[in-house]
């Protein structure tokens, strides 16, 4: 047996300065390696030059192994100590200290790789599959629930993280209210927790899947009465929201008005550019990408519409109509507040119904022309093939009276919203 390296204290260890390997003893094989460019300090102000690393020489499977456990003084003498005890308990036990270390490395490494945000997760799934989507509508559908109603919630939690409470979290609070909206957001939360497994993000089943999991803690949503994403103002109060939505501020509230008069989705209202509109022609064309049936569209606009339009300033950097304050294209919810903050129970939506029941019950134009303003798909497949027209002049007569009638003055007369509000 060789004779024992002497245990050396810290001061002595802070006193080898000859470059090459120092034996200081308290565990086999522990050294402190002085490398050859090492000049100590002449004076106590002036630093150390060169480097001083701790070594433990070990043999493993029949060869000489140096493993390096940190520098000196920053690792001192009673830590390099510690660390070479438990590198020599692992050889004790048939393994290699040096590969061990290596491994535990390589698993961090691989477990930040998944430390992925639901957010960053859905985002990930719409780069990958929106080319696919039919129409900028679905993107922007997409887009707009997950920023809306799942990101304030989970969008910040790791994806591999989310568990069952997080999905009722999301849900819960609009399953019964906005029952379409949350089933179409519980299945988007399927589908990005789903791509997240898929990509080795997440582990385990899926806590949004439906079938045998979320139908016994949710009810059936064809069995939810509640139809609130289709509520219409009455005709009868018509008149008076219009009168009031004037003086209204704001681009949300121009952007309702606009949707009233054209009678049109919010989709395709918030989604309009300047470039679809020809207020020479007072025709506003609507890109079949952005269309409900993937088909173009045109509508006429009427006096008040290009009225409304003229009044709208462009803002540079963005050719829509309709800009959010911090640009882009205005979220649903921005035109939803302006009906509530109108205390209106009704959707923007809920206006193409007002609309249709305004030529059904108060004018003669025929029924394929009101459905035709509406973008609506009009008689067989047959019939559809040989109209090849688009009603085109008959639609701008109907939207000029439509306007007409919005404009009237209400027999209530207004109330300033102020004071609706106190009420």
């Amino acid at each position: 047996m060789g004779r024992k390296a002497e245990e050396l204290g810290p001061l002595a260890v802070s006193r080898l300065k000859d470059p090459g390997l120092h034996a200081v003893g308290g565990v086999a094989g522990l050294y402190l390696q002085v490398g050859r460019n090492f000049k100590p300090a002449n004076g106590p102000d002036e630093p150390m030059q060169g480097h001083r690393t701790w070594v433990l020489r070990y043999m493993a499977a029949g060869k000489r192994r140096d493993m390096g456990l940190g520098g000196f003084p920053d690792v001192t003498v009673g830590g390099a100590r510690d660390a070479a005890r438990r590198a020599r308990e692992k050889i004790d036990i048939g393994q290699d200290p040096i590969e061990a270390r290596r491994a535990a490395k390589l698993a961090m490494i691989a477990d930040a790789s998944k430390a992925v945000t639901f957010e960053e997760a859905a985002k990930a799934y719409m780069a990958a599959h929106e080319a696919s989507w039919r129409n900028a509508k679905h993107r922007e559908q997409w887009r707009n629930t997950l920023k809306g109603l799942a990101y304030p919630h989970i969008g910040k939690l790791g994806v591999r993280d989310i568990e069952v409470a997080h999905v009722l979290n999301v849900l819960e609070p609009i399953w019964q209210g906005r029952t379409e909206t949350a089933t179409r957001l519980r299945g988007r939360l399927e589908l990005v927790l789903d791509w997240a497994t898929a990509r080795g993000y997440r582990d385990g089943l899926n806590p949004a899947r439906w079938r045998g999991h979320l139908d016994k803690m949710l009810p059936n949503p064809s069995k939810i009465k509640t139809r609130g994403h289709l509520t219409a103002l009455p005709l009868s109060e018509l008149r008076d929201f219009m009168e009031r939505l004037r003086l209204v501020d704001g681009m949300g509230a121009r952007a309702v008005e606009f949707a009233v008069l054209t009678a049109a989705r919010s989709g395709e209202v918030r989604g309009a550019t300047w470039a679809e509109i020809d207020l020479v022609e007072k025709l506003w064309t609507i890109p079949a990408l952005r269309m409900k049936a993937g088909k173009e569209h045109r509508v006429p606009l009427s006096p008040k519409a290009v009225e409304l339009l003229g009044r709208l300033p462009k803002i540079g950097g963005t050719d829509l109509v309709f800009s959010a304050p911090r640009g882009g294209i205005l979220s649903d919810m921005t035109l939803i507040a302006v009906l509530r903050r109108m205390e209106v129970d009704a959707t923007v939506h809920g206006f193409r119904s007002v609309f249709r029941d305004w030529c059904g019950e108060h004018t003669n134009f025929p029924r394929e022309v009101a459905e035709a303003a509406l973008a609506h798909a009009i008689g067989s497949s047959v019939e559809r093939a040989y109209r090849r027209g688009d009603a085109l002049e008959k639609r701008r007569k109907l939207m000029d009276a439509w306007a007409r009638f919005c404009a009237e003055p209400s027999i209530s007369g207004v109330t300033p919203i102020n004071q609706r509000a106190r009420a």
